[in-house]
C-alpha cells in the first residue's frame, strides 16, 4: 500500500459529494414529471421513460463499470463517469422534444455507472491502511446518500414550482464541472494490467433490456398478440440469451455465471427484483397522483413524499440492523415484502376527492416501513454465502438485479395503467381508477415476492462472506480446515451463520432516498470483485446504529 494520502479528507468531500448527487438523481426527477409531460409532449404511457431510460443505463452497465475501474483505473473512470453525466445533463436540460429528453437521460445513466464503482473504489484506496478510518470515512460517505435522496424530493419541488423543470439537471452543470475541477484530490493508482473488457456482454444485456421494456411499453397500443410485440419480445429473449452464451465463453466475463451456486444469492436476487418492481411503480404513480388527481403543485407534491423518505432513512440506518441480528434475513425480506403489499393495497383506496392526511400519508408510510425492512436483508443475504473474492462481484448482480426489476416493473404496470385508459389527463375518476389498479398490481408482486422468498428460502442458512480458498501445492482448492491439517497450522474459526451473528460482518446499510442503500463488504471492493486490503472495522453497536 502506498504512503497515506495527506489530503485524503478532502478528497473524501469529492467522493461524499459524488454520493449526494448521484442517490439524488434518482428522486429529484420525480415531481418534476407532469411538467415535463406538458412541456415535451409525452404522453402517459411514454413518460415512464424519463426514469427508465436512466435506470436501463445504470443498471446494465454497472458491472462494466466496476470493470473498467479495475483495468483503467478508478480515477480515469470517474473523471469520464463525471464528463458523461455532466453532458447527458445538458441534453435533458436543453431538450425541446421527448425523444431528446431520454436520450439526455440515458446519457445521465451511462454516466452514473461509471462513477458509483469508481467513486466506492477511490475511497478504498483513500482509506485501506487504517480500519478505523475507513469507518469514519464510510459513515460521512453513507449519510450523503440519504441526504441525497431527501434533498431530490425536495429540491425538485423547489426547481420546478419556482424556476423551471430543466433546473432539476441544469444543477449537475456547475457541481459536475466542480467536481472535475476536484478530481486532483483523488488517488491517480493505475489500474490492473491484464485480462478484457466484456462490451459484447454489456451491450448485449443493456440492449435486451431497453428492447423489453420497450415491447411493453408499446404493447397497450399495438396489441399484446401482434407480430411488432412478438417480434420486440422475442428479440429481447434473443439478446439476453447472447448475454448468457457471452458470460459462459468469454475470457473475464462481467458476470461469471458459476457465482449463482452462491448460497441463496438466487432467491435473494428474485426479491431484489420483485421489490423494485413494486416499489419503484408506487414512487411513479403516487407522484402523478399527487399532482395529476389532488391537484398539488411541484412543491407540495415534494413535501408531501418526505415523511416516506425520512422513515426510509430512520429504519435503513438504525432499526433494520439491530432486527436483522435479532431475527435473520429470511423473515425480515418476506415480512417487508408482504408489508409493502399491505400499504399498496392501502394505496389503492385512493379517491378522486381524496386528501394527503386520509389517503396518501398513513398508507405510504406503511410501505416505506416494508421497504426498510427488506433491502438491506436481501442485499446481506444475496453476499452472505459468497467467498471474500467474490463478495463484490455478489453486490454488483443484486443491484443490477434491483434496477432491471425496477424497469420493467415499471413498463409492465405503465402498460397496465394505459391500457386501462390513465392516459385521459384531465378525468378525474378515471385517472384515480387507472392508478388505483397500478397499485393493486405492484401489491401484487410485493405479495408473490414476500410468499416466494418464505419459501424459498426455507431450511438455508445465510453464512458471512466466505474466506477464499487456500490451494495446496499438490492438490488443489482446499478449505482451511483441510489446510489446518495437512499443515499442522491454526484453522481459522468458521463464521456464524448471518441469521445469528451481528450484522456488522458482512454489510453497513446505507439508506437512499427512493432506491435503498448500497452496501460496504469487509475484504472487497462492492460493484467489483477486486479484493481490497481493509476490513470495515465496525463494532456491534456502530452496526446496529447504521454508523
Amino acid at each position: 500500500m502506498s504512503a497515506v494520502n495527506p489530503r485524503r479528507w478532502w478528497a473524501l468531500v469529492v467522493l461524499a459529494a459524488t454520493q449526494f448527487m448521484v442517490i439524488m438523481d434518482t428522486s429529484i426527477i420525480g415531481v418534476a414529471l407532469p411538467e415535463m409531460q406538458k412541456d415535451l409532449g409525452f404522453s402517459q404511457g411514454e413518460l415512464q421513460w424519463v426514469f427508465n431510460a436512466y435506470v436501463i443505463a445504470f443498471g446494465g452497465l454497472l458491472l462494466l463499470g466496476g470493470r473498467l475501474s479495475d483495468l483503467l483505473g478508478a480515477r480515469k473512470v470517474f473523471i469520464t463517469g463525471w464528463t458523461v453525466l455532466v453532458a447527458g445533463s445538458i441534453v435533458a436540460a436543453a431538450a425541446q422534444s421527448a425523444s431528446v429528453e431520454v436520450v439526455g437521460r440515458a446519457v445521465q445513466g451511462v454516466g452514473g455507472a461509471l462513477i458509483a464503482p469508481s467513486a466506492m473504489t477511490l475511497l478504498m484506496m483513500l482509506f485501506a491502511h487504517d480500519p478505523k478510518e475507513l469507518g469514519k470515512a464510510m459513515a460521512l460517505y453513507g449519510a450523503a446518500a440519504p441526504a441525497g435522496g431527501t434533498a431530490g424530493v425536495f429540491m425538485g419541488g423547489v426547481f420546478t414550482q419556482w424556476l423551471s423543470w430543466p433546473w432539476v439537471f441544469i444543477i449537475y452543470i456547475p457541481i459536475g464541472l466542480g467536481t472535475l475541477a476536484a478530481t486532483k484530490l483523488l488517488p491517480a493508482v493505475g489500474g490492473r494490467r491484464g485480462g478484457g473488457v466484456d462490451v459484447l456482454g454489456a451491450v448485449s444485456v443493456t440492449a435486451g433490456l431497453a428492447l423489453a421494456v420497450f415491447a411493453v411499453v408499446r404493447a397497450p397500443e399495438t396489441g399484446w398478440s401482434s407480430m411488432g410485440t412478438v417480434l420486440e419480445l422475442a428479440g429481447a429473449v434473443v439478446l439476453l440469451a447472447l448475454f448468457l452464451v457471452i458470460q459462459k465463453t468469454v475470457r473475464g466475463p462481467l458476470m461469471p455465471l458459476g457465482i449463482w451456486r452462491v448460497p441463496r444469492l438466487g432467491s435473494a436476487n428474485l426479491a431484489m427484483a420483485l421489490l423494485g418492481a413494486a416499489w419503484i411503480p408506487m414512487w411513479y404513480f403516487l407522484n402523478l397522483y399527487l399532482q395529476q388527481v389532488l391537484g398539488y403543485g411541484a412543491f407540495a407534491s415534494g413535501a408531501a413524499l418526505l415523511p416516506m423518505t425520512v422513515l426510509l432513512m430512520i429504519f435503513m440506518t438504525a432499526i433494520t440492523a439491530r432486527l436483522l441480528a435479532k431475527f435473520g434475513a429470511k423473515p425480515l425480506i418476506g415480512g417487508g415484502l408482504l408489508v409493502l403489499a399491505a400499504g399498496l393495497v392501502w394505496l389503492a383506496q385512493v379517491q378522486p376527492t381524496g386528501t394527503f392526511v386520509v389517503d396518501v400519508l398513513p398508507a405510504s408510510l406503511v410501505a416505506a416501513l416494508g421497504m426498510s425492512l427488506a433491502y438491506i436483508p436481501a442485499m446481506m443475504a444475496a453476499m452472505s454465502g459468497a467467498p471474500q473474492e467474490q463478495a463484490g462481484l455478489a453486490s454488483g448482480i443484486v443491484n443490477t438485479t434491483y434496477q432491471v426489476g425496477s424497469a420493467l416493473g415499471l413498463a409492465a404496470l405503465t402498460a397496465v395503467a394505459t391500457s386501462e385508459g390513465a392516459g385521459r389527463l384531465g378525468d378525474l375518476p378515471a385517472l384515480t381508477d387507472r392508478f388505483s389498479a397500478a397499485f393493486i398490481w405492484a401489491a401484487a408482486i410485493a405479495a408473490v415476492g414476500g410468499l416466494v422468498t418464505l419459501l424459498a428460502m426455507r431450511g438455508e442458512k445465510a453464512a458471512a462472506p466466505q474466506p477464499p480458498h487456500r490451494r495446496h501445492p499438490a492438490n488443489g482448492p482446499v478449505s482451511d480446515g483441510q489446510h489446518a491439517r495437512r499443515t499442522g497450522t491454526a484453522a481459522t474459526a468458521e463464521p456464524r451463520p448471518l441469521d445469528n451473528q451481528p450484522p456488522q460482518r458482512a454489510v453497513r446499510p446505507r439508506a437512499t432516498g427512493t432506491g435503498g442503500p448500497v452496501p460496504c463488504t469487509e475484504g472487497v471492493v462492492p460493484w467489483t470483485s477486486r479484493p481490497a486490503p481493509y476490513t470495515c472495522g465496525t463494532s456491534p453497536r456502530r452496526a446496529a446504529a447504521g454508523r
